[in-house]
């Protein structure tokens, strides 16, 4: 192949099709989450530098604001540097993927960093990407690779499940986010549903995709819908078109439903009247297995 000096990644958003919380440890809440990636993705562009910085643009989405300390792929950047002793890198995130609507875009993007660096610099070592991903969030260590899986714990217990179910999906994005942390702060206030994580994933497994999308459900709704009330209307104006079932990824306000085909989602987005943000996607499989995600130089 030659020499690598650019390596290029499509780091794909994620939706919770189910977020069970179990409890509390350690001062973080326990999870058992059905998740699975999707045909939206921020494009990442990784180049070889000579010393050892890491120096990343944003493009797109409002992300030019977002300062280089608070940056998840910037810090990704520097712990794989500081982890396996490589030289740095300039790296351009063209953003796709809506902030603070749950996508798990800052995890991709950080998940997308550690893994084209690791292109870029030959390092085969996944255990040790595995655990920086899971110092840089709790999605991120599962976006390394993506499609579908079960997430127990912090959301660091990934669980990959095999084939992917083809899910059309209908997801629309309110003007204003949810900050994760006065989600999750919240949300002990409100009773909790009875689990529907594993019945959700039996009925999958059994091909009835049908029924298990009657039972996505997320625990973090309450809390995300009293910060933010377009979380409610946006979840409302889907269930009006009749879907097999609609709810919430991550802590919001990002919503969405799934129909049986993407006609079906399609026709919904054509008329829908409010102000979100829509988008048609298709559930999409992990990221070894997608040849198409990775380009190099």
């Amino acid at each position: 192949m030659g020499k690598m000096n650019t390596v290029r990644v499509n780091a794909q958003a994620k939706l919770n099709l189910t977020l069970d919380l179990l409890g509390a440890e350690n001062g973080y809440h326990l999870l058992d989450s059905l998740v699975v990636t999707v045909d939206l993705a921020d494009r990442i562009v990784v180049k070889k530098r000579k010393d050892g910085k890491i120096a990343v643009t944003m493009h797109g989405m409002g992300s030019e604001s977002i300062p280089p300390e608070e940056n998840n792929a910037q810090r990704a950047g520097e712990k794989f540097v500081s982890a396996f002793g490589t030289c740095g890198a300039d790296i351009a995130i063209y953003k796709n993927i809506p902030v603070g609507a749950g996508l798990g875009g800052s995890s991709a993007d950080a998940a997308g960093v550690l893994s084209a660096m690791a292109r870029l610099y030959a390092v085969e070592d996944g255990k040790a990407l595995k655990s920086l991903a899971d110092e840089l969030g709790s999605d991120t260590g599962y976006l390394l690779e993506g499609g579908f899986a079960r997430l127990r714990g912090r959301g660091e217990r990934v669980e990959q499940l095999g084939a992917v179910p083809v899910l059309h999906v209908l997801l629309l994005v309110p003007r204003t986010g949810v900050s994760t942390a006065e989600c999750y702060k919240k949300c002990d206030a409100y009773a909790r549903s009875q689990p529907h994580t594993e019945r959700a994933l039996e009925c999958l497994c059994a091909g009835n995709t049908e029924w298990a999308a009657k039972l996505f459900y997320n625990d973090l709704y309450p809390a995300a819908r009293e910060l933010d009330p377009e979380t409610e209307e946006a979840l409302l104006a889907l269930k009006s078109f009749s879907p097999w079932g609609a709810s919430m990824t991550g802590s919001g306000s990002g919503v969405f439903a799934v129909f049986e085909s993407r006609e079906l989602c399609e026709w919904a987005k054509s008329r829908y009247r409010g102000s979100c943000r829509a988008y048609v996607l298709t559930t999409q499989g992990p990221r070894e297995r997608e040849g198409s995600l990775y380009s190099v130089e």
